[in-house]
């Protein structure tokens, strides 16, 4: 079977004592790219045993290590974009990423926002969907890395709908019916316009189009409610960032996983970011880790999205 190719990300984050930790205690084969001295000094102190590979050579067991060469681009973006044409080349069966530093890479003049982004063009997909499962609760977000002021200008009837699409019918294609709870934007979903119209002019159309489409939708509804609804299958749509990832990681922190829906292959990533004060402490769990490279071996060979804890 194909390897998986694991990016570590930000090699001065935690990312590659989380990748080493976890391939380590789940034993799978894969390809890691990115900084090997950041790695190997990370595999040395949980004993992970490794070898080198280069482009196009997957090891027979265990796990290799690819660096990059050397050039303009961060290590971390160049491992990603070798990565995928790796996987897209039908050398990898998914990809599992770490955690990078968004700040650290738009001063490098890197111009997306994050890795959903990113991945996406890289695909040529140009509607990615981020998506978090493995915990009590699945939520998906209709809006991602943005600064809060322009999320309501970004929600249109057009991109939730789109957003919705994508995200059933890859969750269908994981062998999942979802239940979609869907967030308003406003306190009390808009209090009937007195509180804001996004819901009346924008989400409450998307609903009803999707639901024309054959979606088990329900919504808008107040967002401090919607994270209650914990029935078996149910996916809450948040309108952005915080709003659904607040309340999963209040819930679940380090039992869920990051998975980008919409793509021509899988991918999954850790739920946290660089956490650049705990590097070298000992005190970095790979908990997410081993949710991310477990889900992307299941999702990757048609196992269907992993069950809720």
């Amino acid at each position: 079977m194909r390897p998986l190719f694991v990016t570590p990300g930000d090699p001065r984050g935690i990312g590659p004592e989380v990748a080493a930790a976890a391939l380590m205690k789940t034993g799978r084969r894969a390809v890691v790219v990115g900084d090997g001295d950041a790695f190997a000094s990370a595999a040395a102190r949980v004993g992970l045993r490794w070898e080198a590979v280069r482009e196009g050579v997957a090891p027979r067991q265990g796990v290799g290590v690819w660096t990059p060469a050397p050039s303009d681009e961060p290590v971390e973006v160049a491992s990603l974009r070798l990565a995928v044409r790796e996987i897209q080349e039908g050398r990898g069966r998914a990809l599992v990423t770490g955690p990078i530093h968004k700040a650290r890479l738009a001063a490098r003049g890197f111009q997306y926002p994050g890795h959903t982004e990113f991945l996406g063009a890289l695909a040529g997909v140009d509607h990615p969907v981020m998506a978090f499962l493995g915990g009590p609760l699945t939520v998906v977000l209709a809006t991602v890395h943005l600064p809060l002021a322009q999320v309501p200008g970004a929600l249109t009837r057009a991109g939730l709908l789109r957003t919705l699409t994508t995200a059933d019918a890859a969750f269908r294609q994981f062998g999942r019916r979802p239940l979609w709870t869907v967030c308003g934007l406003n306190p009390h979903a808009g209090d009937g316009g007195v509180l804001g119209r996004e819901e009346i002019d924008v989400i409450g159309p998307a609903v009803v189009a999707a639901r024309a489409l054959g979606i088990d939708v329900d919504g808008p509804v107040s967002a401090e409610t919607a994270f209650r609804l914990r029935d078996p299958g149910r996916v809450v749509l948040a309108m952005y960032h915080d709003q659904g990832l607040a309340p999963l990681k209040a819930l679940c922190f380090g039992r869920t996983t990051n998975v980008t829906l919409g793509l021509p292959f899988v991918r999954t990533s850790v739920d946290h970011g660089t956490a650049d004060d705990l590097v070298g402490t000992g005190l970095a769990r790979p908990d997410s880790m081993i949710v991310a490279i477990q889900t992307a071996a299941q999702l990757s060979r048609g196992g269907g999205t992993p069950k809720r804890s």
